[in-house]
């Protein structure tokens, strides 16, 4: 159990409602502030918190104050100007950005961040929906050494694993590196089922084989029963991955690292986006073979 502390929450999606909600059974006081004020007061009214009308009011006088928002814009509409996150922040407090955003967004927040006397980690997450409503997510964290010391024992109460990776900017890099991974596992998933549906496989046999041996992953064993029943109006929608990965695109650009299979795979979700599939979830790769 770590120090009680008062911190904010910033942005409560999928992701972040149930966050906020498990820092409050941890023992903290949670101030909250969603951009859909009612969001924002079913969260109060279900947990032992407050919620307020701008982002400075919540974080104001706070000891951590956490962000989980859509993207780059978001953050900075929600953390800068007069009614910001950072208007409400005072010197010796810390922010976490749990936002899946660009690695340069978070250099600029640390250095905003720095200059106030304000601790910066970014700190984007993995596990999804599910990760996250049962308080076992993985963050990837990048910052100093001694705000992350601060501020890991209060993220251990949505998180099975937390680690600095590196300087700021690192977290979001590792993140880019998680979603590149799923990215090709998905498709090969994706492949590998379509294959054994149309040579008349027992896929729940087939998985329950080879999911003991090399080809094992979370998307096998979490998403291979819905792709085959072709159910994917659930889990981390395909517009959430595009963005991810033109976040990753435009990074590899910038580094000089090919990705070529990531950039096919992210055509690919352009297509389930063409066929309406925007908020499915990213195993509906499936669905472009199986109705090709």
């Amino acid at each position: 159990m770590s120090e009680t502390m008062k911190t904010a929450f910033i942005g409560l999606g999928v992701m972040g409602y149930p966050m906020a909600g498990y820092l409050g059974k941890s023992g903290h006081d949670v101030a909250v502030y969603n951009r859909t004020a009612a969001k924002a007061e079913k969260w109060a009214g279900a947990h032992a918190g407050a919620a307020f009308a701008t982002p400075r009011e919540a974080a104001n006088g706070c000891d951590i104050v956490f962000v989980c928002v859509g993207n780059d814009d978001d953050v900075r509409s929600v953390l800068l100007g007069d009614d910001g996150v950072l208007a409400g922040m005072t010197k010796g407090s810390i922010l976490v950005d749990h936002t899946t955003a660009s690695a340069d967004l978070a250099r600029e927040l640390a250095a905003i961040c720095a200059e106030a006397g304000i601790g910066f980690l970014d700190a984007p997450v993995s596990g999804g929906q599910a990760g996250a409503e049962n308080g076992a997510l993985t963050v990837m964290v990048g910052g100093e050494q001694a705000i992350f010391d601060r501020a890991a024992p209060v993220i251990d109460a949505y998180s099975q694993a937390c680690t600095l990776i590196g300087p700021a900017g690192s977290g979001q890099l590792a993140k880019m590196v998680n979603q590149i991974c799923i990215a090709g596992v998905v498709q090969g998933l994706s492949e590998a089922v379509n294959f054994g549906m149309k040579a008349g496989l027992d896929m729940e046999k087939v998985i329950g084989t080879i999911s003991k041996g090399a080809a094992q992953s979370w998307q096998m064993e979490n998403r291979w029963e819905t792709m085959v029943e072709g159910k994917f109006d659930y889990g981390f929608a395909v517009d959430w991955m595009r963005k991810d990965l033109g976040i990753c695109l435009a990074e590899a650009e910038r580094s000089n690292a090919r990705l070529p299979t990531t950039a096919l795979i992210d055509q690919f979700y352009a297509q389930v986006q063409a066929r309406g599939g925007a908020r499915w979830d990213t195993s509906s790769l499936v669905h472009l073979l199986a109705n090709d």
